[in-house]
């Protein structure tokens, strides 16, 4: 600052001078000062830092500092070393630090932009060295910061063509591998837009990274097309790297080796992000799980801990996830664990929320819609488990507590109104472009080919295309003037139409002659002296100066010196066409084609009559000329002048660097033999370009021309609707892709049974004979959804496609109907043999996966995972398996009665035991179930148990219907008196069941025990969470006077030392509890039966016609008083126990 108001010479005074890091760190670009209402002077600044900066203009010290963001937020991470140390990447081209956890200064952030071009798209810590950051840009560029020195950072050699999406730390693979234990032990890995991940190594990132896609071809012998990587993540014990790919499967691959472990094909959308779950302080079975997100809104939880900890001989696909967690409404564009929990998940999502899971429960916790656009980008706070980091369009960052937010799940609707804005713009683009000039002309041709490449480029990338012309020059744009004289015109000015007289070749000498009459004269005189005097005038030199004109009339040597002055009379007039002409006639052809070179202004005339002056010199000019045609853009002509000089191979990458791959395929297969790799290699490329165009079609036969078949099928697959993938099915087995051809239609036919088209499942899956298993899972499945329609618990699909024979058809029992459709239908039974034996087919429907139950999942979906366990069991049946046919009826059962459908469980317990007797299997084939084994025993006895659950039920209900009348009944019994004395003499039968094996006192036992562990944690989180309250009141009331202050703390004190007591308590019971329930039979635990309380409470309720014992009334009371401890169920059994 100078002071003006002196005199002299004097010095200036400088800002921020009192403590070091106050000023700017780039250049200022404007400052203002402010008067105050105290009186006092303040100055505000902005800098190309992108800070606001407050100065007090009497110490000339900063007051604060406001750090702003001028882009998007695309990425940010908290250090793993250093304790909330923030790293943000911005669509500013800067990198932010920022000190989270400072005390002194909220926004103790530090920016770093040298070297840095571009936008940045991805950022890493190192996971050990602490201030060691990596980051990519939106140009490709890869560099290292070290965050505490003031030095430059390291860039990488090695460029990637597109967008860094995704940087990550990893141990070394092979090159880096070998040789270098002890030396290097972490490699940092980037993927990026091009679809390929390179392996940097930090200590010489001026060497050249290498592709892991040749490792993971010869590791795995790959001889297929890689679908393009989009993301990747290591586990943190570097074991394991999944690797997310463009056509939505994951590949999970073993260090160091990559060598494939299982694939995941879940989702169908490009992947965006992948998140392992940390291993510290978590269980054991947690820490293999993977977090994966896409464009499809849903994120998917997968348990890799078997394919990890046993890894299969040949890669596992994986079709179900352990998790799922829906409720997004765009796509997933970033996930994080939460380092303080166990199994909680944060999303970030395009519709403009964050979203905080309970991943086990499958339930959402938090919801935050703080930021006024879609989110890019969150992490989970190290230091506080309530707290979280996102940041995204909207130029901000923004820290939120969970505990604190209003809404538990994502808004609906966003979704729908982002496709119609979508839409709308679409629209809009395209009547701005309807009414637009003409489209311009290149050569007289339409310049179509750049609104072409235009419409090649996606909406959401906003990439520039750039045309590659190999050793060409790059093509540019010929501005030609439009010829427009309409004839009308013409007739206006007929001066227009007289022929234009041409230009003279010999302008100087031509002008001689239109002198005055003597000097015509005097050359005569003089050109006759000159030829036949041995004694020309002096200073005469035909052809040359004044005598010029005369060159055209003596020797060769006059004629050369005319035609040198007429050049250089040309070349200054500009008519360089005339230069060439002279030269041509002169004799001298490679001057003249030279000269055309040079000016670009060669011609078909000129190529021509090139061959007079040679060979090298006719191929030089047909080079030249090619060159000259690419800037015109005239690639065809091009090429087709290079096959003249037989420059095949030239002239095929001529037309493949301009797109032109129609052409360049059509040239190669006509003169070059049919096995050339070149022509695999162009219907890769095209196939490559046809599929990020979205032409599925046309791309798979280009992979089918390049005998690609298994790509083929894969492209055609990428829709994933019906009638694609049953195509692809077929493609692959035509070809002779049998392991794709039968997963394609397995998928096609879950879709479609789904869609609850019958049909057109089993007939995709009836061209692949391998998966016979699965057809008789879609029958079983069929015919159970039709029984349960004609029940009435199942209301019936729309647009279904069903068989004639899915009907019971008068049968008594499910299984019996069943067996007979496969003996009728498929030609299965006892004698069937070969891949049709039952042995096989129940091998194959083994390896068939269904996910863990839960009540979310669809019913229609149930029903499809119930029939695979229904089928297995059939098929043990007809093997006399009587253990695994009970095994798999027990998780067909539970699979409906956890769904929560009471009336479609006791339904489909109706239809497989009609007698009420799990053992009686059939009495058509005089099947009864023998048992030796205790497992077997729990099995049927918990089968059993739920069976007479639903009798009991309906023998209450018929009992409530005859007490209170025929206006009770519910379920389409008649209202008239025939009806009601028809209810009346059924309850009158008494039970057609044995209720006793609902009165078992070990499962009363442990299901009084397991709800004493529900109550004592819901009281210990119950006091957990007052606890916090009184600590978070503690705190708010720090501002009051001291004394009550002090009787605050003396009351805290009392209350604390309560709550102890009781914690201690309840942590003692829980300690209890828990052990009693370790001292509880497996079988017990695992195989649970119906509420027994609950049992006792309607066996009581039950009138005394429905012939329940004494006995069992009296036990039922037993059992009541023994484990019936809740208020509820003390109130209801008042009336029985006393």
């Amino acid at each position: 600052m100078w002071d003006l108001a002196k005199t002299g010479k004097q010095k200036w005074s400088l800002f921020g001078t009192s403590s070091e890091g106050q000023n700017h760190s780039r250049i200022v670009f404007n400052m203002s000062s402010v008067q105050l209402q105290d009186g006092r002077e303040i100055l505000i600044s902005t800098s190309m830092d992108r800070e606001i900066k407050c100065w007090d203009m009497d110490s000339l010290s900063c007051c604060w500092t406001l750090p702003t963001l001028g882009g998007h937020v695309y990425t940010l991470s908290f250090s793993p070393v250093g304790v909330g140390c923030l790293a943000l990447g911005v669509g500013d081209n800067l990198i932010r630090v920022w000190n989270t956890l400072s005390t002194q200064n909220q926004y103790d952030v530090r920016s770093f932009w040298q070297g840095i071009k571009s936008k940045v798209t991805a950022l890493a810590w190192h996971p050990k060295k602490e201030g060691s950051l990596a980051f990519g840009t939106d140009d490709g560029k890869v560099g290292i910061y070290d965050v505490f020195s003031n030095k430059p950072p390291q860039i990488s050699s090695s460029y990637h063509r597109k967008t860094v999406y995704t940087l990550a730390w990893g141990p070394p693979v092979p090159p880096l591998s070998f040789g270098a234990e002890g030396k290097q032990s972490y490699s940092l890995y980037s993927c990026a837009g091009e679809g390929i991940i390179l392996q940097h190594e930090p200590a010489r990132l001026n060497g050249e990274a290498s592709d892991i896609d040749e490792l993971i071809r010869d590791t795995n012998n790959i001889q297929h097309k890689l679908s393009p990587h989009t993301d990747l993540s290591w586990k943190p014990d570097g074991k394991v790297v999944a690797i997310g790919n463009e056509d939505g499967s994951i590949d999970v691959y073993q260090a160091p080796s990559l060598l494939l472990l299982c694939s995941i094909q879940q989702h169908h959308k490009i992947i965006n992000t992948l998140r392992w779950h940390h291993d510290h302080g978590a269980a054991p079975e947690l820490h293999c799980l993977l977090a994966s997100g896409s464009s499809n809104a849903i994120v998917y939880i997968h348990d890799l801990r078997s394919v990890i900890e046993n890894p299969p001989e040949s890669p596992a696909v994986l079709t179900e996830p352990y998790r799922r967690l829906c409720g997004h409404t765009a796509k997933i564009t970033s996930v994080a664990w939460s380092p303080h929990h166990s199994g909680r998940l944060v999303t970030a999502s395009y519709d403009g929320t964050a979203q905080v899971w309970d991943v086990l429960e499958e339930a959402a916790v938090s919801n935050y819609r703080g930021h006024t656009g879609y989110l890019l980008c969150v992490d989970w706070s190290p230091a506080d488990p309530d707290v979280i980091w996102t940041g995204g369009k909207d130029f901000t960052v923004q820290e939120w507590k969970v505990s604190q937010q209003e809404f538990t799940k994502p808004p609906k609707g966003k979704k729908m109104v982002m496709m119609q804005e979508k839409k709308q713009k679409k629209k809009n683009k395209m009547a701005s472009g309807s009414v637009g000039p003409a489209e311009p002309k290149i050569n007289g041709e339409p310049a179509t080919e750049g609104k072409q490449a235009e419409q090649a480029l996606s909406e959401e990338d906003e990439e520039e295309e750039v045309r590659s012309t190999n050793s060409l020059e790059s093509p540019a744009v010929i501005e030609v003037p439009r010829k427009s004289t309409p004839a009308a015109k013409l007739k206006d000015k007929p001066d227009l139409m007289k022929k234009k007289k041409p230009r003279s070749m010999l302008p100087l000498s031509t002008s001689m002659d239109h002198r005055p009459k003597e000097e015509l004269l005097q050359d005569c005189l003089t050109l006759a002296s000159v030829k036949h005097s041995s004694a020309p005038p002096a200073g005469c030199v035909p052809g040359q100066g004044d005598y010029i004109h005369l060159g055209l009339f003596h020797d060769r040597e006059a004629l050369h010196r005319m035609f040198q002055a007429e050049e250089e009379s040309h070349v200054e007039a500009g008519h360089y066409d005339s230069v060439v002409y002279l030269r041509l006639w002169s004799g001298d052809l490679q001057g003249a084609l030279q000269l055309a070179t040079e000016r670009g202004e060669l011609s078909d005339h000129l190529l021509s009559i090139a061959p007079m002056a040679g060979f090298e010199v006719w191929s030089r000019t047909v080079e030249a000329f090619v060159k000259q045609l690419c800037l015109q853009e005239q690639f065809l002509k091009a090429a087709s002048h290079l096959l003249s000089i037989n420059k095949l191979y030239e002239a095929v990458d001529l037309l493949r660097s301009n797109k032109l791959y129609r052409e360049a395929i059509a040239l190669v297969k006509a003169r070059l033999p049919a096995d050339q790799p070149l022509l695999k290699d162009l219907y890769t490329c095209w196939a490559a370009v046809l599929e990020k165009d979205g032409h599925l079609s046309a791309a798979a036969k280009c992979y089918l021309g390049a005998g690609c078949s298994f790509d083929a099928a894969k492209v055609i697959a990428r829709k994933n609707d019906a009638p694609s993938l049953r195509t692809a099915a077929d493609l692959a087995r035509i070809s002779g892709e049998e392991v794709l051809g039968q997963t394609l239609a397995l998928r096609c036919a879950k879709d479609l049974a789904a869609a609850q088209d019958w049909v057109g499942a089993q007939e995709v899956l009836s061209s692949q004979s391998p998966l016979l298993a699965h057809r008789l899972h879609l029958c079983v499945a069929e015919l159970l959804a039709a029984a349960l329609e004609d029940s009435g618990v199942l209301a019936p699909a729309s647009c279904v496609s069903t068989h004639l024979w899915a009907n019971l058809n008068g049968y008594t029992t499910f299984q019996d109907r069943a067996r007979d459709i496969w003996e009728e239908e498929f030609n299965v039974c006892l004698n069937s043999a070969g891949d049709r034996s039952i042995s096989a087919l129940l091998e194959e429907l083994k390896s068939v996966e269904t996910p863990a139950r839960s009540a979310s999942i669809p019913l229609r979906q149930v029903l499809l995972y119930s029939s695979v366990h229904l089928t297995r069991s059939l098929l043990s049946w007809l093997l006399s398996d009587d253990g695994r046919l009970l095994t798999e009826l027990w998780q067909a059962a539970a699979w409906i009665g956890d769904s929560g459908h009471f009336e479609v469980s006791a339904t489909f317990c109706r239809l497989l035991f009609p007698e009420g007797d799990v053992r009686i299997f059939s009495r058509k084939h005089s099947t009864t179930l023998h048992l030796s084994e205790a497992e077997a025993e729990a099995e049927a006895g918990s089968l059993q148990a739920v069976v007479c659950y639903h009798r009991l039920y309906e023998c209450w209900w018929r009992d409530s219907v005859v007490q209170n009348g025929p206006s009770f009944c519910i379920n389409d019994e008649p209202n008239d008196q025939a009806g009601a004395a028809e209810l009346k003499e059924r309850c009158s039968q008494g039970l057609d069941f044995e209720p006793s094996a609902l009165l078992s006192e070990p499962h009363a036992a442990c299901q009084a025990t397991q709800r004493s562990v529900r109550e004592t944690q819901e009281r210990l989180s119950t006091m957990v969470l007052q606890h916090s309250r009184v600590q978070d009141g503690r705190t708010d009331s720090g501002n009051q006077q001291e004394g009550s202050q002090s009787q605050t703390a003396t009351s805290d004190v009392e209350q604390g030392s309560e709550e102890e007591e009781t914690f201690l308590s309840l942590s003692s019971k829980m300690s209890k509890l828990q052990q009693t329930l370790e001292n509880i039979p497996n079988t017990i635990k695992m195989f649970p039966r119906p509420d027994v309380v609950e049992c006792c409470l309607v066996l009581l309720h039950l009138d005394k016609s429905s012939s329940v014992s004494d006995v069992l009334r009296q036990q039922a009371k037993d059992l009541l008083q023994k484990y019936g401890t809740s208020l509820p169920v003390l109130k209801a059994s008042r009336g029985f126990l006393t």
